[in-house]
């Protein structure tokens, strides 16, 4: 194992990807010369030249649609976004074309494409470049949603989206965890979409998380079992596919669900797992499940609404003990 920056992970996924196969490029604004606007690709254009790291313009629309034409012509482009917020500029591509061209053509045309980028809060940016994005793509049917939570999920999880998966690809980070220090194997390794798992084993609840949000899950985690309350935790990884199978089995020992996510919470990815575990493990459980979102609000700029609007480890312990019947 060798230990590197999360925004490593992220690069030599790519470049490796992009050694073994010809047809994969990276184009984005300030991919190239300005080596990415979080360095993640600091190097690539020395190493694979300019028609293969492409800056583009400042036009989300434009350049992602080079990349859906690129896609259905036999490419393999990764599309770097410099925010998913900026990135709903580009939506009527991803939805609209990359999305619906394979079943439009009756399977006749596939769209290999990774659209890449930071996604949700990243400290004081205010509500325009805080938003969360991965119950509102899960919701597109014809793509597939990975939000990493760590540096050696990311580099797995993107290797498989570049070199195994002909659907769309909408791959979440995260830029306040763009400088975390991670373990990655020397050797190659991908991670198959569709397979959450499981960061801690516990007997008492099931808490499901995914993304950056488990860094205070895990924080929690551990005040939990100061309160001898051994929690089972688990990082969902892809949300679409979502491994929902696996919180059921976790539910059937633990009889407890709670789900922490930084996304609004009407129509939440938590709204739907939700869904599905009442569905098909309602006698297992010995409360209700719930869960804890950010507010059904635009995030504020002032620290002390944004501590309010997102979620923290407090609110996760509180409502633990709130399923366990135990008091705050």
């Amino acid at each position: 194992m060798k230990v590197i920056l999360y925004r490593d992970a992220i690069k030599e996924a790519m470049s490796e990807e992009m050694r073994r196969d010809q047809t994969v490029f990276l184009m984005g604004e300030e991919v190239a010369d300005y080596d990415g606007a979080y360095k993640v690709s600091k190097g690539m254009l020395a190493e694979f030249g300019e028609k293969r790291v492409i800056d583009t313009p400042i036009s989300e629309l434009g350049f992602a649609a080079v990349g859906v034409g690129a896609a259905q012509n036999g490419l393999r482009p990764i599309v770097e976004f410099m925010t998913w917020n900026f990135a709903v500029l580009a939506l009527d591509q991803i939805l609209n074309t990359a999305s619906k061209m394979y079943a439009m053509s009756g399977g006749q045309l596939s769209c290999p494409i990774v659209f890449r980028g930071p996604n949700g809060s990243a400290g004081q940016l205010g509500a325009q470049h805080s938003t969360a994005f991965e119950s509102l793509y899960a919701n597109i049917p014809g793509i597939k949603v990975v939000s990493p939570s760590n540096g050696y999920d990311a580099k797995g999880l993107l290797k498989q989206a570049i070199r195994y998966e002909n659907d769309p690809v909408v791959f979440f980070e995260s830029e306040v965890a763009y400088g975390d220090k991670c373990e990655v194997p020397e050797e190659e390794y991908y991670i198959t979409f569709g397979k959450g798992n499981i960061v801690h084993t516990g007997k008492d609840l099931t808490i499901v998380t995914y993304g950056k949000t488990l860094k205070i899950v895990l924080e929690a985690y551990h005040h939990l079992l100061s309160d001898n309350i051994n929690a089972e935790i688990i990082d969902l990884r892809t949300i679409r596919p979502l491994d929902w199978e696996l919180v059921l089995k976790s539910v059937q020992k633990t009889n407890r669900l709670l789900i922490v996510e930084e996304q609004w919470p009407f129509g939440s990815v938590g709204a739907e797992l939700s869904y599905r575990i009442q569905k098909e493990g309602f006698d297992y459980l010995d409360a209700p499940i719930r869960r804890i979102t950010s507010a059904d609000a635009p995030m504020h700029y002032a620290p002390n609404l944004s501590l309010a609007y997102l979620p923290n480890p407090l609110k996760i312990v509180a409502v633990a003990k709130e399923i366990m019947y135990l008091k705050k």
